[in-house]
């Protein structure tokens, strides 16, 4: 058999299963109609088929949560791997995938880089009859293949990336494809709202944290009135919880530190924890906003040349400080707060700090979530070293300099607070997460008074506006 029949063959199979999926899926949503016309309660129905596709949505949002964190997992494993096999392929390893993460991204799905959180921002902004095919730049099945495909080269070289914004992102465009194969018999359903539970959904299975998930919408994403998708909220949330939960186990993200017997003295490190990470969470969205609009400017070759130095500098910190500069950095707030090793040395928050920022302006997908959690938890550490707290009062610290850093970031005071909060159980230190929260939002707004996020989703819907201004005028 020659290579012609070889592929005449694969393309007839390729073909039959592809008409055999459709068959099928005609038949399915024939049955689902019957079944549903079968229903004699017509609020009844009407809520069914109202609520049905964010329960699919949510379902599968979970199981892909699940896949994506355990091969991320697998890749952070193979850095460490490599690294810990000779060093010297950091050299080749680390700018040869910092190249292809961008690459894949710039070459497929530009919108597909970054965290993930502004592009799903400017598609609820376009969420509607007349922007709605603008949608598509943000939330498409190109885009989930690129960002997890993008993401998890850039983890294999040691980019300090997380991946609980593109879980978002890919979140979202699940809800968005689910919205969008929907039959024309089938009641309308608000796109903006699936696109909402989809957030939420999806940073409710990253982080296990389904009030953080839509405390984080309700604060960061929309604008829009609670009661309009506050049941498909919750439920989306519940769901693609539960079915990370069943499939991973009963998890934290992070633990249960010990935070009882704290010092009563301990709200001053809290509070010198909280302006510290505001500042320089706050100066670096700005540093990190300034570079990429910079980097937009620079033509293909200095692009380029651009990621592989990136790369190298990362490989050149990790020569010499050690596996502290690849990755999200959740082992640094696990070693901190669960072994006896609780302060990191003077250099890693800068370590981190700067690896960080030269990881997310790269232009690959990956979020940075993680990162600033892993920043807030090294310079709560640097911090409880000094002061030489105890152990208990270390982690409080610790703890409150993750969502001080996040909240810089974000500017989600709340969120910041119950994701920790959740991530940990530690409920009575939420009133010392809250005050962290509060310092370090107003810290970090006098560096810039908007967030990172929300600059990025100017900047995205101002380059869909620009390359499709002529069909917004028809």
């Amino acid at each position: 058999m020659n290579l012609n029949s070889i592929n005449t063959w694969l393309k007839q199979k390729l073909l039959y299963l592809l008409n055999l999926g459709m068959y099928l899926f005609a038949k399915i949503r024939i049955y689902i109609k019957k079944r549903f016309d079968s229903i004699s309660n017509n609020k009844l129905k009407s809520n069914l088929l109202q609520a049905l596709p964010f329960w699919i949505g949510s379902l599968v949002t979970g199981i892909v949560a699940v896949i994506y964190a355990k091969l991320f997992l697998l890749a952070e494993e193979a850095t460490i791997y490599f690294f810990d096999l000779n060093k010297y392929i950091l050299f080749i390893l680390t700018p040869l995938c910092f190249f292809a993460s961008w690459w894949i991204v710039n070459k497929y799905a530009p919108h597909a880089k970054g965290s993930g959180i502004p592009q799903i921002s400017a598609g609820i902004e376009l969420a509607n009859p007349r922007k709605y095919h603008l949608v598509s730049h943000f939330a498409s099945m190109k885009v989930i293949a690129v960002k997890v495909l993008s993401s998890l080269i850039m983890v294999l070289g040691g980019g300090l990336i997380g991946r609980e914004g593109p879980t978002i992102q890919i979140s979202a465009s699940i809800f968005k494809k689910i919205n969008d194969l929907l039959p024309k018999w089938y009641p309308k359903i608000s796109k903006k709202n699936m696109l909402i539970t989809g957030v939420a959904s999806g940073l409710a299975a990253a982080f296990n944290t389904p009030l953080g998930g839509i405390v984080f919408t309700i604060e960061e994403l929309t604008k829009i009135h609670f009661n309009y998708f506050k049941s498909a909220l919750i439920s989306g949330v519940i769901i693609s919880g539960l079915t990370a939960l069943n499939i991973l186990g009963p998890y934290l993200y992070v633990g249960y530190p010990k935070v009882d017997n704290t010092s009563y003295w301990v709200v001053i490190p809290v509070v010198i924890t909280a302006l510290i990470t505001g500042y320089f969470s706050g100066y670096m969205g700005k540093l990190i906003l300034k570079i990429i609009r910079k980097k937009n400017t620079l033509n293909r070759r200095k692009t380029i040349l651009f990621c592989i130095v990136g790369g190298l500098l990362i490989a050149t910190v990790g020569f010499f400080v050690g596996n502290y500069t690849f990755g999200s950095g959740k082992d640094i707030i696990q070693e901190t707060l669960f072994t006896n090793e609780k302060y990191v040395d003077w250099y890693i928050p800068f370590v981190r700090f700067f690896g960080s920022v030269i990881s997310f302006v790269n232009g690959a997908a990956g979020g940075i979530f993680a990162p600033s959690l892993s920043i807030g938890a090294s310079i709560g550490s640097v911090i409880s070293g000094i002061l030489e707290l105890p152990a208990s009062d270390s982690n409080l610290v610790i703890l409150c300099g993750m969502v001080g850093f996040l909240t810089g970031i974000t500017r989600s005071p709340f969120t910041s607070s119950i994701l920790v909060l959740e991530m940990t159980t530690a409920e009575n230190s939420i009133f010392y997460l809250m005050i962290s929260a509060l310092i370090a939002n107003l810290i970090a707004s006098v560096a810039d008074k908007y967030s990172l996020y929300e600059h990025l989703k100017e900047d995205y819907l101002e380059d869909v506006y620009t390359k499709h201004a002529s069909s917004l005028k028809e």
